[in-house]
Parts: C-alpha cells; structure tokens; sequence
C-alpha cells in the first residue's frame, strides 16, 4: 500500500484522538470545577445559614437562566462553525466568525444585565424572596463577562483546544471558592444580615469571570499569534454567519434552558406555596414547631388580621395586593417580612439538601461527555453491534455508581446533613436528602440515557421528555407543599415523579428506535441487589457505633462530643458500605471486562479482579 493510501487513514485517527482526547480534557474539567464546587457550597452554607442558602440559591437560580439563554448553545455553534473553517483553511472567515459571534455575546449579555442589574427587586419579589435582590445586583456583570467567555471558549473549541475552556473553568471556581468564601465570612463578622452575605458570597463569582476572561483573552492572542497571517479566503456575510450561528444555537438553547426555567419555576411555586400555607392555614406551623420559632410571625399576623376591613379575606391574595401598594400598610409589610423570615429558614434547609443531591450528577460529567463520541464513531463505522455493547456498558456503569449512591443518600440522609452543615437542622434537612437520594438514581441513569439518544441523532425528544418531567413535577409540588401535613417534606417528591417519568419514558424510547438495544433486566438488578444489601450495612453499623458513642458524660464539651460520634459513624459506615459494595459487585458479577476496557486502565483492573 502506497504512503497516500495510508495517509487518511493517519490524518483519521489522529483526529479521533484529538476527539477524544478533547472530550477527556472536558471530562476532567467539569469533575474539577463540580469538587471546588463542592468544597464552595458547604462552607458557604454553614457561614451565611439558612436564610443567606435561600437568598443566594433565588439569586444564583435566576443568574443560571439568563445565563443558559445567553450562552448555552451559542458556543457549540461557534465552535462547529469555527472547526469547519480550519478544516478548509479559510483564516478569514475563522476570524469574522469570532467577531460577529463576540458582537451577539456582547449583544445578550448588555441585555441580561439591565434586566438582572434594574429589574432585582421584581425578579426578587417572582421568587417570592425579596431578599435575594442584593445578590441578584452582584451577580449581574458576571453575565456580560460570561457571554465573551463563551466566544473565546467555542473558538478555541473550534480549533480543537479544550485546555483553555478547562482551565478558565477551574480559574473561575477558584475565585469564587477563594472570594466568595472570603467575602461571606467577613460580612458576618462585620454583623451584616444573612443576605448581605449572601450577595458578597455571589460577588465570588462575578469575580472568577473576570478573572477567567483575562486568561481567556491571554490565551487568545498567543493563540492567534501561531495563526497563519495571510489568507486570501473571502469570508461569509456577516448575517449569513449570524444565520448559522443562530440555526444551530437555538435548539440547544431551547434543550439546555429547560432545566434552568423548571427549576426557577419550582424554586418560586414552592416558596409561594409555603407562605401560602403559613399565612392561610396556622395548623400548617405544628409541622415545624420543633424547627421555627413562630412567636415573630404569630405577632406580625394577628396584628394584620386586626387590620383588615370587615368581610376582607385573610388570605395570602389579600397581603399580595397590599403588597403590590406603592406603600404597603405596616401591618402587611410585618407580616411579609416575617413570613418570608419563616419560608427562608425552610428552603434553606432544603437547599442545603439539594447540594449534596447536585453531587452525584456531577460525576456523571466524565460518561455523558464519553458516550456520545465513542457511539457516534461506532455508528459512523456501521458497527451496530459495537454501538449497543457501548451503549449497555454505559448503562451498566451509571447503573454501578447511581444505585449505592442513591441508596447510600436516602439511609444516611440525616448523618450527612448533621456532619456536613452545622448551621442546618439535620432534623429538618435529613429526611429531605433522604428523599432527594432515591431521585438521583433516577436523574443520573436520565442524563446518560439523554446522551444515548443524542448520540444515535434523536435531540429533541429528551428535550420533550423533559419537558413532560417538568411539568409534572411543577404540578405535583404546587399541590404537595401547600398541605398542612405534608409542606416543605413534599418538594423532593416531584423530584422523584419528575424524572422517574424521564427515565421510564427515556427507557421505553430507546427500545423502540435503537437497534440491538440493551436487556435492562440485567443491567439494574445486580446493582440494585448489591445496593440495597449496602444499604442495610450501612445503616447497622452507623445505629451500632452511634448508640456506642452517644453514651458520652454529661457537661459543657457534650455537644462536640455528641458531633464527633456521628462523624465518626457516619464515617464508619460509608467505608464499611464501600467495602460491602464492591464485593457485592465482584462476587455478583455485576459489572464485565468489557465494561472495564472503556475505562482508563481497565484490562489492567479486569485482570486483578479476575473478570
């Protein structure tokens, strides 16, 4: 064979390398920036408490949307445009790319910023938080910063550099762990209320994106300096790249955003519905007599009742009205301040649970940005069968990770919370974590599933499906929480419905449209067995050593005592479940030496496991 036919065949697996070898850097980057993250949103929350996890969740959720509108898909389009110039050598158009891309950045950035910048009480008020208006403020210039931190990520996307994105991600979680933290402790020392803190806490983060912005520019310009100067390519109209950009940006905008403007959505009816129930029904307040002091808000609604015209409903719509006055009656403004006060303290706590919920989902960052590649090239080659042994494997591994994890979240859900947030009550916050574990074995096997689809060409239906999820969680929490029995303990259940439903329904579609698909029956049962045997190690040995250690003497240091034995059972019995659990795996042979090649040093781990 003659070097010219060899030739393609190099050019091709050099850049399915780089592919994947870019995918990996991305991999890596997200698990980064998701355990400074980690390492972020605990400490914060023990510093600026209940009430400041409220204010600065409402102001981040909102910041998250604009945020997704703004540069969800907007990068991909510029990196798949970009990728296509180089690979035709046309510089010029590379670089007008970049610039009209840059010009819409800039465009709905502006945008985003004058509605987050003079429209934070309204958007406060939406999330019936008015708090939150502080941090709102702070978190508005991040979004223009972002927008061009988009255009410089996707042009160097194009160019098939995935360092950059990588390292201004880490650079920007850095700052906001460093700042933000910083900025937060600070103000509380100083006595700033909650939400003061909370807003220096976001500041953090429009700092990180300044600073990730410099080392983007840097990157930039030495990147251009090893660009070819010359280039007698005559680029593309400026609306025509405009066009392009916007044709493949939107659906992914419209894909990406939607979890974003369901969590808003829910974040808000919830709050609503508390204040609801609060204001409307006080047989709701027994079900948090040992977690709030109601003596604030008992006051505050006498005194309004007081005030009310005789046959004037005493009902959540009437403090609303007089709420929207350009002058609210004292009374009124009281009594919301101290029901706020109250719906503060509770999603606070359930907020603090849905940061160790969000865990989980992170390390799925490194399978989802792995399987849509590695199935997209099997099917790019007509290897179906090669497709369905990725895409089982895929199956089998989140499968192997999503079940002992969920499991382990709903036995040991108060434990955590009592070890990891001291300023929540692990009482309250528990059974919420509890319940949010069984809905992250749903969301995990969801988010690959979503990338099986992706990879075999079927965008829109996950979007569609998450779509019905949203709904029927948004449906279900608003008629759960205001119940006076079940409150604040029903939020995580449209959790559970909503992506239950995803996944049922992500399961069914891809054994209808994908061939050779996978037999689920094996692929859960195994970790489901393992985990729920886990599960119940788990639980003996964290109730034995906590009964041993909660036999402490009686004085001033037993509170710390009492906090250093369930840090120690509860430390206990994860290492013990993790030992329990691969085991289980090994002795069920729950997982393949196939499974094992798609991983780093795989034959290797197969072979010590004798698979």
């Amino acid at each position: 064979m003659s070097q010219r036919d060899t030739a393609p065949r190099r050019i091709s697996g050099q850049k399915q390398n780089t592919f994947f070898g870019g995918a990996a850097i991305l991999a890596v980057g997200i698990l980064v920036v998701k355990l400074i993250g980690m390492f972020y949103k605990i400490p914060l929350v023990n510093i600026i408490g209940e009430q400041g996890n409220t204010d600065f969740t409402n102001a981040y959720n909102i910041y998250a949307v604009l945020l997704t509108i703004s540069t969800a898909g907007l990068p991909v389009a510029v990196s798949k445009l970009v990728s296509e110039a180089s690979a035709l050598g046309r510089h010029n158009q590379m670089r007008k790319t970049f610039r009209v891309s840059m010009l819409l950045f800039l465009s709905l950035g502006l945008i985003s910023f004058l509605v987050m910048y003079f429209k934070a009480d309204t958007l406060a008020a939406m999330m019936n938080d008015t708090k939150a208006a502080a941090g709102i403020k702070a978190l508005a210039p991040a979004v223009v910063c972002v927008g061009c931190l988009a255009a410089f990520r996707g042009y160097s996307q194009g160019h098939s550099d995935m360092a950059p994105t990588s390292i201004s991600q880490i650079i920007e979680a850095l700052c906001k762990l460093v700042i933000g933290l910083s900025l937060a402790y600070w103000l509380i020392q100083a006595g700033q209320p909650a939400h003061v803190a909370a807003a220096g806490a976001i500041t953090g983060v429009t700092v990180g994106t300044v600073v990730a912005l410099a080392y983007m520019l840097l990157s930039y310009g030495f990147g251009r300096a090893r660009e070819p100067r010359l280039s007698r390519d005559v680029p593309d109209g400026a609306g025509s790249i405009l066009k392009d950009i916007l044709r493949i940006a939107i659906p992914i905008t419209l894909s990406s955003s939607m979890v974003g403007i369901v969590t808003v959505i829910d974040s808000s009816l919830v709050q609503g519905q508390l204040q609801r129930a609060l204001v409307e029904d006080p047989a709701s307040w027994a079900l948090y007599a040992d977690f709030v002091d109601f003596g604030a808000l008992e006051n505050a609604l006498n005194t309004w009742k007081e005030t009310l015209a005789a046959g004037a409903a005493a009902n959540m719509a009437s403090l609303t009205q007089q709420m929207a006055l350009e002058a609210p009656p004292a009374a009124a403004q009281a009594l919301s301040d101290a029901v706020q006060d109250v719906s503060r303290t509770l999603y606070g706590n359930y907020g603090g649970a849905l940061n160790i919920y969000n865990l989980p989902t992170s390390l799925m960052a490194a399978i989802t940005a792995s399987v849509i590649p590695a199935v997209s090239g099997a099917l790019a080659r007509r290897d179906r069968r090669g497709s369905a042994k990725i895409t089982g494997s895929a199956l089998r591994i989140t499968a192997l990770l999503a079940f002992p994890m969920g499991v382990g979240l709903f036995v040991m859900g108060q434990p955590i919370m009592r070890l990891l947030f001291t300023k929540l009550n692990p009482d309250l916050a528990g059974p919420l974590l509890s319940t949010l574990g069984l809905a992250t074995v749903f969301v995990c096997m969801m988010l690959v599933c979503n990338s099986i689809l992706q990879a075999h060409g079927f965008v829109n239906l996950p979007v569609l499906v998450m779509v019905l999820g949203g709904v029927l969680k948004i449906v279900t929490n608003y008629n759960l929480v205001v119940r006076p029995e079940v409150g604040i303990f029903g939020a995580p259940a449209g959790n559970i419905l909503c992506f239950g439903l995803c996944l049922a329904l992500d399961l069914l579609i891809i054994s209808r449209v994908i061939p050779k698909r996978p037999r689920y029956l094996p692929i859960f049962v195994k970790p489901l067995a393992a985990s729920a045997l886990m599960g119940g190690a788990a639980w003996v040995v964290y109730r034995v050593l906590a009964r041993l250690l909660s036999a402490v003497p009686e004085g001033g240091t037993e509170a710390v005592l009492s906090r250093m034995g369930n840090a120690v059972a509860t430390l206990a019995a994860i290492g013990v479940a993790m030992v329990v659990y691969l085991v289980l795996v090994v002795a069920l042979r729950a997982i393949s030496r196939e499974d094992l090649s798609l991983m780093p040093k795989g034959d290797k781990l197969a072979r010590l496991l004798r698979l």
